[in-house]
């Protein structure tokens, strides 16, 4: 039987996870809410605001006209009044209940909030009075409001009104938090307890399988809502099922709702920090710019920052707007609708020709530079064109990173590198098929072949650069924030013969990968299941913290006085967030450990890394100068996600290649090259 307890326990799968866990999501009116029992501080203070600021006006209004009502239904006016004030007077008990309740306990330590149940039941009774009076209200003003004070049947609408958008904005919560996958009525009966019945029984795998089959289905039908405007062929179906599973599979062994991933991830956060400001400055070893490996690395900015041009270019007059909002309107304004069609060959979607005038402003290029022009934009067809840079004596192929809605579902199937094998062979098929590269040979033989792009393209640019490595041995690529779960270990230490990947400070992307995630969801877990402060203060400090700094160990996210032996056996921390023996659990081991080796396997980011990061602070005022510096860094270096601020920001193509352009304008004090051979990663 504890054989039987093993095996079973090894096979049960993450998504079992929904069906049993009922904590912290909160469970009311028989289902498992997208909400948790410590949700309800935030919102239930301020309409506790709302509804004390109501009482007092309406508690004013009354002591003025009361006694000396002398228009048409005063009696109607008075009573409405009368019990308006009782129904707010109840529903503002409700709430401080209800807020005073919720902020109790921790996280993972639910017993405190159990009333909050009850409290919400009572709460949602006092929706049916607050109904009647508001009916009543408009009954009122519609009938008998005529002939009184324009003030007072001002405040009557007023009061008519706000009830009625109160109960829109609840109805409208309501759907918000909405767990598909909440309801137990919908679910198939669950199996015994581990070790009771053998899991790879009949019964089990029907279990099992509906359950699959359930949460696979939910995340199809929300990202077909949310990817309505798309059209729903073959190709698109097949990567919204690709996508829910990968969803399914990856969320669905974990009991978090997503302000607990907020919280976690606020903690996670100043923990990052905290260990960054400890960290040894001997850690960074430089050298001197005259030295080989500093002219390396100067020759590669400056080629880096020549092909950013075009892979900003690329996006299109979107990003040429973004970047030049008050000259680039006029700039393009002339030529977006003049026709040029016999100059160029354009394929798809630049019908007034925005687009190509923006790139050639952007890149300074003549339209006989162009060979060929696309923006064509289909699931793995992503827009690209091929140029011709006599500056750097090269043929140019610049891939379009994410724009369009399309491009988003790729980068939601980034972390598997599938779509962008797809996207850079539909572009090989089209530069060596179509005879593209050929004609662009044929009229400058002795250039080389450059390929650039952009955090979706940079992906799909450097799987294309090796499969083109072969026919065109010279040939360089610079890609730019790519994703970073892309390349095996192998094919990552092959191409750096010929990449060159850039990334700008703590960008998300380039540490997107499937084992990066799980590492993060598992040190969330951790983060808070150790964390002794209820979620609302760390929310407010979190914010606090991202908006005006101070210092980490302000906020301390360890249990006081817990004992080491405790942490071995969490009952309501970590492991209660999760289910069983899942494969993303283990307990509170050593991040180091055997034990926290991902099950995928692990991909790097293609080529050479090149990080830029900022030189100075990390908080800065809006006017203060930033400056940079660059070095080659390890790929080891991108195996954790960190968090930030700037983790968006600094993957938008525009600050890019302002990092790139202040880098080759202040070289002799930005440029800090680690020792690229060293067996310890280099840090900034």
């Amino acid at each position: 039987q504890v054989s039987r307890r093993r095996r079973t326990g090894t096979l049960l799968p993450s998504y079992f996870a929904v069906f049993t866990c009922k904590m912290p999501g909160m469970v009311v009116f028989g289902r498992r809410w997208g909400i948790a029992s410590d949700d309800l501080v935030f919102p239930g203070s301020f309409e506790l605001f709302v509804r004390i600021c109501w009482w007092i006006g309406t508690m004013i209004l009354y002591t003025y006209h009361k006694g000396h009502i002398d228009c048409n239904g005063r009696g109607v006016l008075q009573g409405y009044l009368i019990g308006l004030l009782v129904v707010l007077a109840l529903i503002i008990l409700s709430l401080c209940a209800i807020v005073y309740v919720s902020a109790q306990g921790t996280i993972t330590n639910p017993g405190p909030r159990r009333s909050i149940p009850v409290l919400v039941y009572l709460r949602a009774l006092l929706y049916i009075p607050e109904l009647v009076w508001a009916c009543l209200g408009a009954v009122w003003v519609s009938d008998d409001g005529k002939g009184c004070d324009p003030a007072t049947v001002g405040a009557v609408i007023a009061a008519v009104v706000a009830s009625w958008i109160i109960l829109l904005l609840t109805a409208l919560g309501v759907v918000f938090v909405f767990d598909p996958l909440g309801n137990p009525r919908s679910q198939p009966a669950a199996p015994e307890p581990l070790g009771v019945r053998d899991l790879e029984s009949s019964e089990g795998t029907q279990f099992f399988s509906t359950a699959r089959s359930l949460a696979v289905k939910v995340w199809e039908s929300r990202l077909r809502l949310l990817c309505c405007c798309l059209p729903q062929d073959e190709s698109n179906r097949t990567v919204f099922s690709n996508i829910a599973k990968l969803f399914s599979g990856f969320f669905s062994d974990t009991d978090l709702v997503p302000s607990d991933i907020a919280a976690g991830l606020a903690l996670l956060h100043q923990e990052q920090d905290k260990m960054e400001q400890s960290r040894e400055p001997s850690v960074v070893v430089t050298h001197s710019p005259s030295s080989p490996i500093g002219e390396d690395l100067e020759a590669e900015l400056e080629k880096a920052a020549h092909c950013m041009r075009f892979a900003a270019a690329a996006y299109g007059w979107p990003l040429y707007i973004y970047s030049n909002l008050f000259t680039g309107p006029c700039k393009l304004s002339g030529d977006c609708c003049r026709s040029r069609a016999a100059e160029y060959e354009v394929v798809g979607g630049d019908n007034l020709g925005c687009h190509f005038s923006s790139i050639l402003h952007t890149t300074g290029l003549q339209y006989r530079d162009f060979i060929y022009v696309s923006f064509h934009n289909q699931i793995y067809e992503i827009p690209f064109f091929v140029a011709l840079d006599h500056k750097r004596e090269a043929v140019l192929v610049a891939v379009r990173g994410t724009l369009s809605l399309r491009e988003k579902i790729h980068c939601c199937y980034a972390c598997c590198p599938f779509g962008m094998c797809q996207a850079a062979s539909y572009i090989y098929k089209k530069l060596v098929n179509d005879g593209i590269l050929n004609q662009a040979f044929s009229i400058a033989p002795e250039y080389k072949l450059v390929i650039t792009g952009h955090s979706l393209g940079a992906g799909t640019a450097s799987l294309l650069a090796i499969l083109l490595r072969n026919s065109f041995p010279t040939l360089q690529c610079y890609s730019f924030s790519p994703p970073g779960g892309l390349l095996s270990k192998a094919l990552a230490d092959y191409s750096k013969d010929f990449v060159v990947s850039v990334v700008l400070g703590k960008d998300l992307v380039p540490r997107l990968s499937i084992p990066n995630m799980e590492d993060l969801r598992r040190r969330i877990l951790k983060i808070v299941s150790n964390c002794n402060k209820p979620k609302y203060r760390i929310l407010l400090q979190g914010c606090w913290y991202e908006l005006f700094g101070g210092d980490p160990d302000d906020f301390p996210t360890e249990m006081d006085n817990r004992r080491q032996q405790e942490l071995s056996q969490p009952l309501l921390g970590e492991e209660s967030l999760m289910i069983g023996h899942s494969s993303s659990y283990q307990s509170f081991a050593s991040d180091d450990s055997p034990a926290h080796t991902s099950t995928h396997l692990p991909l790097f980011l293609p080529g050479r890394v090149l990080h830029i990061t900022e030189d100075g602070p990390s908080r800065r005022t809006c006017f203060t100068e930033v400056r940079y510096r660059a070095e080659w860094s390890n790929e080891m270096a991108f195996r954790s996600i960190l968090i930030s601020p700037r983790m968006l920001s600094d993957h938008m193509p525009d600050a890019v290649l302002g990092a790139l352009n202040s880098l080759t304008c202040d070289r002799p004090f930005s440029l800090c090259p680690s020792a690229v051979n060293s067996s310890q990663p280099s840090t900034v």
